[in-house]
């Protein structure tokens, strides 16, 4: 089967009609309706039904969806291999772990003990984890790190490295004073999280639901940049990991809130799918650099 057809559907799929498919891969509308059509008449079944400006995919095209990504991700990575170039590797992080320490571990991975370029052309992908692990399971991505919410991963997985979880406001902050903050003071602020699904409101769920049990919840459609600086200037109070906010603690631009409650840290997990051929051993290579990057892990 050509590839321009699996090509084709997988950007009619992604982007929600055959126009803005072919916008996104340079074609005339009419190479993309055909390549369709070549593809339907391969197949024996129809895989996308028009529906107004945009077209859905059939139960068929529902099925079909994740084999053409797979078989395009093939195709890549064979042409790498018939090239001789090193072979890809996309890896996802929330911003939260992108923000800090992932940069870092991938230079460490790039450049090795001395000085060495490792096997791998890394694409990195910053986004919520939701759209993360969306991306993941679509096939779009090799290997994610997160951090870990308390469900289990069902594909090959490891724990690589351990955070604080810290609760943080302005330096100006009324609590900002005390030595010690119960759980009853902090009722009377809000507390924020940049989205659904972000880091703070995972820890929250995870860490801090008996903690924070009846305290404000103030949603954010914004970054983590956004959240920091509405904290930084005394909007409120957030749970994150340690990582995310060392340089605003170091230059004292934000405060952590000492609990009388302790709060338990959180692990960093990567997941990674199975058979990823050439690729594998870039993937051992950055699961043990991340696990010697791990926060607390002890430098004896």
């Amino acid at each position: 089967m050509d590839s321009r057809y699996l090509r084709a559907f997988v950007a009619v799929a992604e982007h929600g009609g055959i126009s803005a498919a072919a916008q996104a891969l340079g074609y005339a509308q009419s190479s993309v309706s055909a390549q369709l059509k070549r593809l339907e008449a391969d197949l024996g079944v129809s895989v996308l039904v028009r529906a107004g400006t945009g077209a859905v995919l059939t139960e068929a095209g529902t099925r079909l969806l994740p084999y053409a990504r797979e078989s395009l991700e093939l195709e890549e990575r064979l042409r790498r291999a018939a090239r001789g170039d090193r072979p890809r590797l996309r890896i996802g992080a929330p911003e939260s772990l992108a923000h800090a320490w992932l940069p870092e571990v991938l230079a460490a991975l790039e450049y090795g003990a001395g000085g060495a370029r490792t096997g791998a052309d890394v694409a990195l992908t910053v986004a919520p984890r939701r759209g993360l692990e969306q991306a993941f399971e679509a096939g779009e991505l090799d290997l994610m790190f997160e951090y870990d919410n308390g469900v289990g991963p069902v594909r090959p997985h490891a724990v690589v490295g351990h955070c604080r979880s810290v609760l943080v406001a302005a330096a100006g902050h009324p609590l900002a004073r005390q030595e010690t903050v119960t759980a009853e003071q902090l009722l009377g602020y809000d507390f924020l999280v940049a989205e659904r699904g972000c880091t703070s409101e995972m820890l929250v769920d995870r860490f801090g639901r008996d903690l924070l049990a009846g305290a404000q919840q103030t949603l954010l459609q914004g970054s983590m940049a956004a959240l920091l600086r509405l904290i930084g200037h005394g909007h409120g109070i957030t749970l994150l990991p340690e990582l995310t906010v060392t340089r605003e603690l170091r230059e004292g631009e934000l405060v952590e809130l000492r609990l009388s409650e302790r709060i338990r840290p959180v692990s960093i997990v990567a997941q990674w799918h199975p058979r990823l051929g050439p690729a594998e051993s870039a993937v051992r290579e950055l699961l043990a650099v991340a696990h010697r990057a791990d926060p607390l892990r002890d430098p004896a």
